[in-house]
């Protein structure tokens, strides 16, 4: 039986090829989804207290929230694909950092308190 599936990987390399590299993109990115599935999970990260080396992002799943509510408070980021930290975005507006988490979590708490 193996050397029949040496045959055919033979017969098409190419296909083979193909087929390798499906299974390891597939690997690689359901690992990515339990990784992530399980450091969600732990209560140690929800909630967390609001830092300046959180993103946005961060921030919003920490705290069960849309990402719309973050950008509410923030503004989208000014490039695609940029995720700056919070103490960046405070230094960028020239505000201090707990001024900027003081208004993330009003925000926060407004969106809690309509969902309820």
């Amino acid at each position: 039986m193996i050397e029949r599936l040496r045959a055919r990987m033979r017969a098409r390399p190419w296909l083979s090829l193909g087929f390798a590299l499906a299974i390891g993109l597939t690997a690689f990115f359901a690992g990515r989804a339990v990784l992530h599935s399980v450091y969600w999970a732990d209560a140690r990260h929800l909630d967390q207290p609001i830092e300046g080396w959180m993103t946005p992002g961060y921030v919003a799943h920490s705290w069960r929230v849309p990402k719309s509510v973050m950008i509410e408070v923030l503004g989208p980021p000014e490039e695609p694909g940029d995720r700056p930290t919070l103490k960046e975005i405070a230094a960028a507006r020239g505000i201090p950092l707990e001024q900027l988490v003081a208004e993330i979590r009003a925000a926060i708490a407004l969106h809690r308190a309509g969902a309820s």
